[in-house]
Protein backbone atom coordinates (compact mmCIF):
# COMPACT_ATOMS: atom_id res chain seq x y z
CA UNK A 1 0.00 0.00 0.00
CA UNK A 2 1.41 3.42 -0.90
CA UNK A 3 2.59 5.23 2.26
CA UNK A 4 2.75 8.79 0.94
CA UNK A 5 -0.33 10.82 0.17
CA UNK A 6 1.17 11.89 -3.14
CA UNK A 7 1.47 8.25 -4.21
CA UNK A 8 -2.27 7.64 -3.82
CA UNK A 9 -5.39 8.59 -5.74
CA UNK A 10 -6.76 8.53 -9.29
CA UNK A 11 -8.06 11.35 -11.51
CA UNK A 12 -11.62 12.30 -10.60
CA UNK A 13 -11.66 10.52 -7.28
CA UNK A 14 -11.74 13.73 -5.26
CA UNK A 15 -14.96 15.03 -6.80
CA UNK A 16 -16.95 14.20 -3.66
CA UNK A 17 -15.33 17.02 -1.68
CA UNK A 18 -17.25 19.97 -3.14
CA UNK A 19 -20.04 20.56 -5.64
CA UNK A 20 -18.83 21.40 -9.18
CA UNK A 21 -20.54 24.82 -9.15
CA UNK A 22 -18.64 28.00 -8.38
CA UNK A 23 -15.31 27.68 -10.14
CA UNK A 24 -12.41 29.34 -8.30
CA UNK A 25 -11.94 31.76 -11.19
CA UNK A 26 -15.29 33.32 -10.28
CA UNK A 27 -13.82 34.49 -6.98
CA UNK A 28 -10.07 34.72 -7.46
CA UNK A 29 -7.79 36.43 -9.89
CA UNK A 30 -6.82 33.69 -12.32
CA UNK A 31 -3.23 34.93 -12.16
CA UNK A 32 -3.10 33.55 -8.60
CA UNK A 33 -3.91 30.01 -9.72
CA UNK A 34 -1.27 27.41 -10.60
CA UNK A 35 -2.17 24.96 -13.30
CA UNK A 36 0.98 22.86 -13.00
CA UNK A 37 0.69 21.79 -9.37
CA UNK A 38 0.58 17.94 -9.33
CA UNK A 39 -1.72 17.52 -6.34
CA UNK A 40 -3.17 14.04 -5.72
CA UNK A 41 -6.86 13.44 -6.48
CA UNK A 42 -8.25 11.58 -3.47
CA UNK A 43 -11.55 10.70 -1.88
CA UNK A 44 -12.24 12.15 1.55
CA UNK A 45 -11.89 8.81 3.34
CA UNK A 46 -8.42 8.30 1.79
CA UNK A 47 -7.23 11.64 3.16
CA UNK A 48 -8.77 10.89 6.55
CA UNK A 49 -7.17 7.45 6.78
CA UNK A 50 -3.81 8.86 5.73
CA UNK A 51 -3.65 11.51 8.43
CA UNK A 52 -5.12 9.28 11.14
CA UNK A 53 -2.46 6.68 10.29
CA UNK A 54 0.21 9.36 10.62
CA UNK A 55 -1.19 10.40 14.00
CA UNK A 56 -0.75 6.82 15.22
CA UNK A 57 2.94 7.12 14.50
CA UNK A 58 3.27 10.15 16.76
CA UNK A 59 4.13 9.94 20.42
CA UNK A 60 2.10 11.99 22.89
CA UNK A 61 1.54 12.25 26.61
CA UNK A 62 -2.11 11.35 25.95
CA UNK A 63 -1.07 7.89 24.75
CA UNK A 64 2.07 6.90 26.65
CA UNK A 65 4.53 7.77 29.41
CA UNK A 66 6.78 10.71 28.56
CA UNK A 67 9.65 10.99 31.13
CA UNK A 68 11.55 13.67 29.22
CA UNK A 69 13.92 15.30 31.70
CA UNK A 70 13.85 19.09 32.00
CA UNK A 71 10.78 19.42 29.78
CA UNK A 72 8.05 18.45 32.28
CA UNK A 73 5.81 16.63 29.81
CA UNK A 74 2.92 16.20 32.21
CA UNK A 75 -0.61 15.25 31.23
CA UNK A 76 -2.69 18.20 30.03
CA UNK A 77 -6.19 18.10 31.60
CA UNK A 78 -8.96 18.35 29.03
CA UNK A 79 -10.79 20.81 31.28
CA UNK A 80 -8.06 23.32 30.38
CA UNK A 81 -8.79 22.71 26.70
CA UNK A 82 -12.50 23.25 27.28
CA UNK A 83 -11.87 26.60 28.97
CA UNK A 84 -9.48 27.64 26.21
CA UNK A 85 -12.15 26.90 23.59
CA UNK A 86 -14.70 29.38 24.97
CA UNK A 87 -15.82 31.58 22.04
CA UNK A 88 -15.18 34.70 24.11
CA UNK A 89 -11.48 33.79 24.01
CA UNK A 90 -11.09 32.08 20.64
CA UNK A 91 -13.10 34.66 18.67
CA UNK A 92 -11.45 37.71 20.24
CA UNK A 93 -9.33 39.67 17.78
CA UNK A 94 -5.89 40.71 19.06
CA UNK A 95 -6.59 44.32 18.06
CA UNK A 96 -10.01 44.48 19.72
CA UNK A 97 -10.54 47.67 21.76
CA UNK A 98 -9.92 47.28 25.47
CA UNK A 99 -13.61 47.83 26.18
CA UNK A 100 -14.42 44.74 24.09
CA UNK A 101 -11.77 42.56 25.75
CA UNK A 102 -12.44 43.04 29.44
CA UNK A 103 -12.69 39.31 30.22
CA UNK A 104 -9.39 38.52 28.53
CA UNK A 105 -7.64 41.50 30.13
CA UNK A 106 -8.94 40.58 33.57
CA UNK A 107 -7.67 37.01 33.11
CA UNK A 108 -4.24 38.33 32.16
CA UNK A 109 -4.14 40.81 35.05
CA UNK A 110 -5.16 38.12 37.53
CA UNK A 111 -2.69 35.58 36.12
CA UNK A 112 0.16 38.10 36.41
CA UNK A 113 -0.58 38.71 40.08
CA UNK A 114 -1.07 35.04 40.80
CA UNK A 115 2.34 34.21 39.33
CA UNK A 116 3.91 37.08 41.28
CA UNK A 117 2.47 35.69 44.53
CA UNK A 118 3.52 32.11 43.75
CA UNK A 119 7.11 33.03 42.89
CA UNK A 120 7.82 36.04 45.12
CA UNK A 121 8.13 38.64 42.37
CA UNK A 122 6.76 42.19 42.31
CA UNK A 123 5.32 42.07 38.79
CA UNK A 124 5.04 39.73 35.80
CA UNK A 125 4.75 40.31 32.08
CA UNK A 126 2.95 37.73 29.98
CA UNK A 127 4.34 39.00 26.68
CA UNK A 128 7.23 36.56 26.02
CA UNK A 129 5.98 33.57 24.05
CA UNK A 130 8.48 30.89 25.10
CA UNK A 131 11.12 30.13 27.70
CA UNK A 132 14.12 31.31 25.69
CA UNK A 133 12.14 34.40 24.67
CA UNK A 134 11.62 35.09 28.36
CA UNK A 135 15.34 34.69 29.01
CA UNK A 136 16.17 37.17 26.27
CA UNK A 137 13.60 39.62 27.62
CA UNK A 138 15.08 39.40 31.11
CA UNK A 139 18.61 39.95 29.80
CA UNK A 140 17.44 43.07 27.94
CA UNK A 141 15.86 44.30 31.18
CA UNK A 142 19.11 43.69 33.08
CA UNK A 143 21.06 45.58 30.47
CA UNK A 144 18.63 48.52 30.63
CA UNK A 145 18.87 48.55 34.45
CA UNK A 146 22.67 48.78 34.45
CA UNK A 147 22.61 51.35 31.65
CA UNK A 148 20.25 53.58 33.65
CA UNK A 149 22.72 53.46 36.53
CA UNK A 150 25.56 54.48 34.23
CA UNK A 151 27.23 51.13 34.85
CA UNK A 152 28.25 50.38 31.28
CA UNK A 153 31.27 48.28 32.25
CA UNK A 154 29.03 45.37 33.29
CA UNK A 155 29.42 43.13 30.27
CA UNK A 156 29.76 39.65 31.83
CA UNK A 157 27.13 37.01 32.53
CA UNK A 158 27.89 34.10 34.88
CA UNK A 159 26.31 30.76 33.94
CA UNK A 160 26.88 27.50 35.89
CA UNK A 161 27.69 24.39 33.85
CA UNK A 162 24.41 22.83 34.99
CA UNK A 163 22.36 25.62 33.40
CA UNK A 164 19.90 25.09 30.58
CA UNK A 165 21.50 25.33 27.17
CA UNK A 166 19.56 28.43 26.18
CA UNK A 167 21.02 30.47 29.08
CA UNK A 168 24.44 31.23 27.56
CA UNK A 169 22.82 31.78 24.16
CA UNK A 170 20.37 34.34 25.55
CA UNK A 171 23.16 36.17 27.37
CA UNK A 172 25.34 36.21 24.27
CA UNK A 173 22.49 37.56 22.13
CA UNK A 174 22.40 40.78 24.15
CA UNK A 175 26.17 41.14 23.97
CA UNK A 176 27.25 39.65 27.29
CA UNK A 177 30.44 37.64 27.64
CA UNK A 178 29.56 34.29 29.23
CA UNK A 179 31.68 32.90 32.08
CA UNK A 180 30.99 29.26 33.05
CA UNK A 181 31.13 28.10 36.67
CA UNK A 182 31.94 24.42 37.35
CA UNK A 183 29.97 22.04 39.55
CA UNK A 184 31.19 20.39 42.72
CA UNK A 185 31.29 16.59 43.14
CA UNK A 186 27.89 17.00 44.85
CA UNK A 187 26.40 18.38 41.62
CA UNK A 188 25.99 21.93 42.89
CA UNK A 189 27.47 25.18 41.66
CA UNK A 190 30.92 25.70 43.15
CA UNK A 191 30.50 28.66 45.50
CA UNK A 192 34.21 29.40 45.70
CA UNK A 193 34.52 29.49 41.90
CA UNK A 194 31.48 31.76 41.70
CA UNK A 195 32.96 34.21 44.20
CA UNK A 196 36.27 34.18 42.35
CA UNK A 197 34.50 35.14 39.10
CA UNK A 198 32.73 38.15 40.64
CA UNK A 199 34.07 41.58 39.78
CA UNK A 200 32.72 44.95 38.67
CA UNK A 201 32.05 43.64 35.12
CA UNK A 202 29.44 41.07 36.20
CA UNK A 203 25.95 42.09 35.11
CA UNK A 204 23.92 38.93 35.75
CA UNK A 205 24.21 35.43 37.15
CA UNK A 206 21.77 33.03 35.49
CA UNK A 207 20.80 30.02 37.58
CA UNK A 208 18.33 27.16 37.60
CA UNK A 209 17.25 25.86 41.01
CA UNK A 210 16.82 22.96 41.28
CA UNK A 211 19.54 22.71 38.67
CA UNK A 212 19.57 20.55 35.57
CA UNK A 213 20.89 17.60 37.59
CA UNK A 214 17.65 17.78 39.57
CA UNK A 215 19.46 18.95 42.71
CA UNK A 216 18.57 21.92 44.90
CA UNK A 217 21.31 24.53 45.24
CA UNK A 218 21.62 24.56 49.03
CA UNK A 219 24.07 27.50 48.94
CA UNK A 220 21.65 29.65 46.96
CA UNK A 221 21.30 32.39 49.63
CA UNK A 222 25.08 32.78 49.88
CA UNK A 223 25.28 32.92 46.08
CA UNK A 224 22.67 35.64 45.70
CA UNK A 225 24.25 37.67 48.48
CA UNK A 226 27.66 37.42 46.82
CA UNK A 227 26.37 38.46 43.39
CA UNK A 228 24.42 41.37 44.84
CA UNK A 229 27.42 42.52 46.85
CA UNK A 230 29.38 42.67 43.60
CA UNK A 231 26.64 44.81 42.01
CA UNK A 232 25.22 42.07 39.78
CA UNK A 233 21.69 40.77 39.34
CA UNK A 234 20.36 37.25 39.90
CA UNK A 235 18.26 35.62 37.19
CA UNK A 236 16.15 32.51 37.79
CA UNK A 237 15.50 30.08 34.95
CA UNK A 238 12.04 28.73 35.77
CA UNK A 239 12.11 25.68 33.53
CA UNK A 240 12.37 23.44 36.62
CA UNK A 241 9.64 25.23 38.58
CA UNK A 242 7.53 22.06 38.66
CA UNK A 243 9.63 21.05 41.66
CA UNK A 244 9.01 24.15 43.79
CA UNK A 245 5.53 25.62 43.19
CA UNK A 246 3.96 26.19 46.61
CA UNK A 247 7.11 25.00 48.41
CA UNK A 248 9.59 27.87 47.94
CA UNK A 249 9.89 31.06 45.89
CA UNK A 250 12.76 32.45 43.78
CA UNK A 251 12.04 35.94 45.10
CA UNK A 252 12.71 34.72 48.63
CA UNK A 253 16.00 33.20 47.44
CA UNK A 254 17.13 36.65 46.28
CA UNK A 255 16.45 36.49 42.54
CA UNK A 256 15.75 39.78 40.74
CA UNK A 257 14.48 38.38 37.44
CA UNK A 258 12.97 35.12 36.29
CA UNK A 259 10.98 33.45 33.58
CA UNK A 260 8.48 30.61 33.68
CA UNK A 261 7.58 27.96 31.14
CA UNK A 262 3.81 27.88 31.46
CA UNK A 263 3.85 25.08 28.89
CA UNK A 264 5.77 22.94 31.38
CA UNK A 265 4.85 23.77 34.96
CA UNK A 266 1.27 24.83 34.30
CA UNK A 267 0.18 22.10 31.94
CA UNK A 268 -0.04 23.69 28.52
CA UNK A 269 0.60 21.30 25.59
CA UNK A 270 3.99 21.94 24.02
CA UNK A 271 4.98 18.85 22.06
CA UNK A 272 6.17 19.63 18.54
CA UNK A 273 7.55 23.01 19.42
CA UNK A 274 4.66 25.04 20.76
CA UNK A 275 2.75 27.12 21.34
CA UNK A 276 4.45 28.09 24.57
CA UNK A 277 4.38 30.94 27.03
CA UNK A 278 7.39 32.38 28.88
CA UNK A 279 6.24 35.09 31.32
CA UNK A 280 8.94 37.20 32.94
CA UNK A 281 8.86 38.19 36.60
CA UNK A 282 10.77 41.06 38.19
CA UNK A 283 11.57 42.35 41.65
CA UNK A 284 10.53 45.87 42.63
CA UNK A 285 13.70 47.49 41.28
CA UNK A 286 13.48 45.66 37.93
CA UNK A 287 9.69 45.87 37.42
CA UNK A 288 9.83 49.31 35.69
CA UNK A 289 11.75 47.68 32.83
CA UNK A 290 9.13 45.02 31.99
CA UNK A 291 7.87 45.01 28.38
CA UNK A 292 4.87 47.07 27.31
CA UNK A 293 1.99 47.19 26.86
CA UNK A 294 1.05 46.01 30.34
CA UNK A 295 -2.39 45.30 31.72
CA UNK A 296 -3.55 47.91 34.24
CA UNK A 297 -6.67 48.03 36.39
CA UNK A 298 -8.66 51.15 37.18
CA UNK A 299 -11.94 52.24 38.76
CA UNK A 300 -14.07 55.21 37.69
CA UNK A 301 -13.27 58.49 39.43
CA UNK A 302 -14.92 58.84 42.83
CA UNK A 303 -15.73 55.12 42.94
CA UNK A 304 -19.31 55.93 41.95
CA UNK A 305 -19.32 52.68 40.00
CA UNK A 306 -17.57 49.77 41.72
CA UNK A 307 -16.98 48.02 38.38
CA UNK A 308 -13.28 47.49 37.67
CA UNK A 309 -11.98 48.12 34.19
CA UNK A 310 -8.83 46.84 32.54
CA UNK A 311 -6.68 48.33 29.80
CA UNK A 312 -3.38 47.86 27.99
CA UNK A 313 -0.97 50.66 28.84
CA UNK A 314 2.43 51.64 27.46
CA UNK A 315 2.87 54.47 29.98
CA UNK A 316 6.01 53.07 31.59
CA UNK A 317 8.97 55.30 30.89
CA UNK A 318 11.74 52.79 31.70
CA UNK A 319 10.23 49.81 29.84
CA UNK A 320 12.37 48.01 27.29
CA UNK A 321 9.35 48.25 24.97
CA UNK A 322 7.44 45.44 23.28
CA UNK A 323 9.22 42.15 22.63
CA UNK A 324 6.55 40.90 20.22
CA UNK A 325 3.39 42.19 18.57
CA UNK A 326 0.84 40.63 20.94
CA UNK A 327 0.95 39.23 24.48
CA UNK A 328 2.27 35.67 24.22
CA UNK A 329 -0.01 32.93 22.92
CA UNK A 330 -3.17 34.03 24.66
CA UNK A 331 -4.95 30.65 24.57
CA UNK A 332 -1.91 29.13 26.29
CA UNK A 333 -2.41 31.70 29.07
CA UNK A 334 -6.05 30.62 29.40
CA UNK A 335 -5.00 26.98 29.80
CA UNK A 336 -2.45 27.87 32.49
CA UNK A 337 -4.97 30.04 34.35
CA UNK A 338 -7.52 27.21 34.31
CA UNK A 339 -4.90 24.81 35.69
CA UNK A 340 -4.10 27.18 38.56
CA UNK A 341 -7.64 27.94 39.64
CA UNK A 342 -8.71 24.28 39.46
CA UNK A 343 -5.83 23.11 41.68
CA UNK A 344 -5.61 26.09 44.03
CA UNK A 345 -2.72 26.69 46.40
CA UNK A 346 -3.00 23.30 48.11
CA UNK A 347 -3.25 21.40 44.85
CA UNK A 348 -0.27 23.16 43.29
CA UNK A 349 1.87 22.38 46.32
CA UNK A 350 0.69 18.77 46.28
CA UNK A 351 1.64 18.47 42.62
CA UNK A 352 5.17 19.64 43.41
CA UNK A 353 5.45 17.15 46.26
CA UNK A 354 4.27 14.29 44.05
CA UNK A 355 6.68 15.25 41.26
CA UNK A 356 9.56 15.07 43.75
CA UNK A 357 8.29 11.81 45.26
CA UNK A 358 7.90 10.13 41.87
CA UNK A 359 11.41 11.09 40.75
CA UNK A 360 12.98 9.80 43.95
CA UNK A 361 10.97 6.57 43.70
CA UNK A 362 12.34 5.79 40.23
CA UNK A 363 15.83 6.87 41.27
CA UNK A 364 15.79 4.42 44.19
CA UNK A 365 14.53 1.60 41.94
CA UNK A 366 17.28 2.07 39.33
CA UNK A 367 20.40 2.95 41.31
CA UNK A 368 21.53 -0.68 41.54
CA UNK A 369 21.50 -1.22 37.75
CA UNK A 370 22.55 2.20 36.47
CA UNK A 371 25.00 4.64 38.00
CA UNK A 372 23.34 7.47 39.93
CA UNK A 373 26.27 9.88 40.28
CA UNK A 374 24.87 12.04 43.09
CA UNK A 375 23.93 10.55 46.44
CA UNK A 376 21.51 13.26 47.59
CA UNK A 377 17.77 13.10 47.13
CA UNK A 378 16.70 14.74 43.88
CA UNK A 379 13.85 17.10 43.23
CA UNK A 380 11.48 16.56 40.27
CA UNK A 381 14.06 14.86 38.04
CA UNK A 382 17.35 13.00 38.31
CA UNK A 383 20.22 11.88 36.14
CA UNK A 384 21.69 8.42 35.84
CA UNK A 385 24.57 7.21 33.73
CA UNK A 386 25.13 4.22 31.47
CA UNK A 387 28.89 4.79 31.45
CA UNK A 388 29.63 1.61 33.45
CA UNK A 389 27.19 -0.36 31.31
CA UNK A 390 28.92 0.88 28.17
CA UNK A 391 32.32 -0.09 29.51
CA UNK A 392 31.14 -3.58 30.50
CA UNK A 393 28.87 -4.42 27.56
CA UNK A 394 29.29 -1.78 24.85
CA UNK A 395 25.63 -0.75 25.19
CA UNK A 396 25.07 3.01 25.29
CA UNK A 397 22.47 5.30 26.80
CA UNK A 398 21.19 5.65 23.24
CA UNK A 399 20.55 1.89 23.07
CA UNK A 400 18.53 1.98 26.27
CA UNK A 401 16.50 4.88 24.92
CA UNK A 402 15.78 3.02 21.69
CA UNK A 403 14.67 -0.03 23.66
CA UNK A 404 12.25 2.08 25.68
CA UNK A 405 10.57 3.16 22.46
CA UNK A 406 9.71 -0.46 21.72
CA UNK A 407 7.97 -0.62 25.09
CA UNK A 408 5.83 2.39 24.28
CA UNK A 409 7.77 4.77 26.53
CA UNK A 410 9.23 8.01 25.25
CA UNK A 411 12.99 8.13 25.77
CA UNK A 412 14.32 10.35 28.58
CA UNK A 413 16.59 13.25 27.70
CA UNK A 414 19.95 11.81 26.61
CA UNK A 415 23.56 13.01 26.84
CA UNK A 416 22.64 16.18 28.70
CA UNK A 417 23.66 17.77 30.95
CA UNK A 418 27.13 17.24 29.57
CA UNK A 419 28.74 16.99 33.01
CA UNK A 420 27.45 13.39 33.27
CA UNK A 421 28.75 10.96 30.60
CA UNK A 422 26.22 8.58 28.95
CA UNK A 423 23.53 10.52 30.74
CA UNK A 424 19.81 9.78 30.96
CA UNK A 425 17.76 12.56 32.58
CA UNK A 426 14.43 11.23 33.85
CA UNK A 427 11.43 13.33 34.90
CA UNK A 428 8.23 11.37 35.63
CA UNK A 429 6.14 14.43 36.72
CA UNK A 430 3.32 14.19 39.25
CA UNK A 431 0.69 12.90 36.87
CA UNK A 432 1.85 9.30 36.52
CA UNK A 433 0.58 6.37 38.59
CA UNK A 434 2.74 4.00 40.62
CA UNK A 435 1.83 1.24 38.15
CA UNK A 436 3.24 3.30 35.27
CA UNK A 437 6.41 4.08 37.20
CA UNK A 438 6.89 0.41 38.12
CA UNK A 439 6.41 -0.70 34.52
CA UNK A 440 8.98 1.88 33.37
CA UNK A 441 11.48 0.69 35.96
CA UNK A 442 11.01 -2.96 35.00
CA UNK A 443 11.44 -2.15 31.31
CA UNK A 444 14.69 -0.30 31.94
CA UNK A 445 15.99 -3.02 34.22
CA UNK A 446 15.13 -5.62 31.56
CA UNK A 447 17.08 -3.64 28.97
CA UNK A 448 20.13 -3.48 31.24
CA UNK A 449 19.86 -7.25 31.72
CA UNK A 450 19.62 -7.72 27.94
CA UNK A 451 22.74 -5.60 27.49
CA UNK A 452 24.68 -7.95 29.78
CA UNK A 453 23.29 -11.18 28.35
CA UNK A 454 23.05 -10.33 24.64
CA UNK A 455 24.92 -7.07 24.03
CA UNK A 456 24.94 -7.59 20.26
CA UNK A 457 21.15 -7.17 20.16
CA UNK A 458 21.12 -3.71 21.67
CA UNK A 459 22.26 -1.97 18.50
CA UNK A 460 19.25 -3.45 16.67
CA UNK A 461 16.68 -1.66 18.84
CA UNK A 462 13.99 -0.53 18.30
CA UNK A 463 12.33 -3.44 16.54
CA UNK A 464 8.67 -2.41 16.42
CA UNK A 465 8.51 1.35 15.85
CA UNK A 466 7.26 2.75 12.49
CA UNK A 467 10.78 4.05 11.81
CA UNK A 468 13.71 1.90 12.90
CA UNK A 469 17.12 3.18 13.91
CA UNK A 470 18.58 5.61 11.42
CA UNK A 471 22.17 6.18 10.36
CA UNK A 472 23.26 8.84 12.87
CA UNK A 473 26.18 10.10 10.80
CA UNK A 474 24.11 10.39 7.63
CA UNK A 475 21.26 12.13 9.41
CA UNK A 476 23.70 14.61 10.89
CA UNK A 477 25.09 15.46 7.46
CA UNK A 478 21.65 15.76 5.86
CA UNK A 479 20.26 17.87 8.68
CA UNK A 480 23.05 20.40 8.26
CA UNK A 481 23.51 20.55 4.51
CA UNK A 482 21.23 18.25 2.56
CA UNK A 483 17.76 18.64 3.99
CA UNK A 484 14.99 18.82 1.40
CA UNK A 485 11.45 19.76 2.39
CA UNK A 486 9.83 19.79 -1.06
CA UNK A 487 8.22 16.67 -2.52
CA UNK A 488 9.41 15.72 -5.99
CA UNK A 489 7.54 13.20 -8.13
CA UNK A 490 10.70 12.10 -9.95
CA UNK A 491 12.56 11.39 -6.70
Amino acid sequence: MPSLLFEQGEPGRGSDFVAPSGAPSDYLDSALLRGDLPLPDLAEFEVTRHFVALSHRNFSVDTNFYPLGSCTMKYNPKLNEAAASFPGFTDLHPLAPDACAQGALKLMWTLERTLAALFGMEEFSLMPCAGAHGELTAMLMAKAYHRDRGDDKRTTCIVPDTAHGTNPASAAMVGYKVVAIPSTPRGRTDLASLRAALDDTVAVCMMTNPNTLGLFEDDIIEMTKAVHAAGGLMYYDGANANAIVGLCRPGDMGFDLMHLNLHKTFSVPHGGGGPGAGPVGASAKLAPYLPVPRVVRAQPAGNSDPTETYALSSDFAKSIGPVRVFSSHFIALVRAYAYIIVHGAEGLRRNSELAVLNANYIRAKLKDVLTVPYADYCRHEFVCSAETLKRETGARALDLAKGLLDAGVHAPTMYWPHVVPECLMIEPTETETKETLDAFVETLRALVKQAHEAPETMAQLPLHTPVRRVDEAQVGRLANKGIGLRWNAEK
